[in-house]
């Protein structure tokens, strides 16, 4: 009688995680476009991404772009992506935080500087991309408690919490000197926390479907010669 309780706690136990598992697996995109002109690139062209808002040590930040600049690279069809730190440095101070232009009007007035053109000529650089926007949770409930005694420990309780990844790409054409479009990227999702003894935590990860999404995103944006 108690191998047969065993059996059907642990039983109802592991459906309620697969259960879990199976719809905390998912999370809500939107991806978004505005083009405003043709695009295109050749294969001795490269793009760049920078943060439209830097904040100084703000790694996930950070993490974000590199994300983008991989995902932008990887495979055959990638594209070629000067590292946001080496193009700054290249050209400093005219791409620090404070120094960078915050509109395309201000491009030509930055291309006379001495030895700007050149850096970016020689870097091959088509396009600059600028990212904004952030990861945020949003809603969170719950509860879950931890104890441990002479018999052993454990955790027991439920939390869940809401991340919202929003972020916007605006593509910057340094042919021309003008805006070519804007891309925007919004993910929800809901991480679940079960916890039978062991927690077992169930994760959606919002940041890294934005990334990917917006990635996916920018690279037929940038390939493309026509008009959508």
């Amino acid at each position: 009688m108690n191998n047969s309780f065993s059996a059907l706690r642990y039983g109802g136990s592991m459906a309620f995680v697969v259960f879990l598992t199976l719809t905390s697996g998912c999370v809500t995109s939107r991806m978004e476009n505005s083009r405003m002109g043709v695009t295109g690139i050749e294969s001795d062209e490269s793009v760049v991404i920078m943060a439209k808002s830097y904040h100084l040590g703000n790694e996930t930040e950070a993490k974000y772009i590199r994300c983008i600049e991989n995902a932008l690279s990887r495979g055959a069809k990638g594209l070629r992506v000067i590292p946001h730190k080496k193009f700054v440095d290249s050209l400093f101070p005219w791409f620090e935080p404070r120094t960078a232009p915050s509109e395309t009007k201000g491009l030509s007035k930055l291309m006379d500087r001495p030895g700007v053109a050149e850096a970016i000529r020689r870097q091959g650089v088509r396009y600059i991309i600028w990212l904004d926007g952030d990861t945020e949770k949003v809603a969170g409930g719950g509860s879950l408690s931890c104890a441990a005694g002479p018999g052993g420990g454990g955790c027991f309780g439920f939390a869940w919490w809401q991340n919202a990844s929003d972020y916007n790409a605006s593509i910057w054409d340094l042919e021309g000197l003008e805006s070519a479009g804007t891309i925007s990227a919004d993910v929800s999702g809901t991480s679940f926390l079960p916890a039978l003894v062991v927690p077992i935590p169930l994760i959606a990860r919002t940041q890294a479907a934005a990334c990917k999404g917006l990635a996916t995103q920018l690279h037929a944006f940038i390939v493309s010669d026509e008009m959508t």
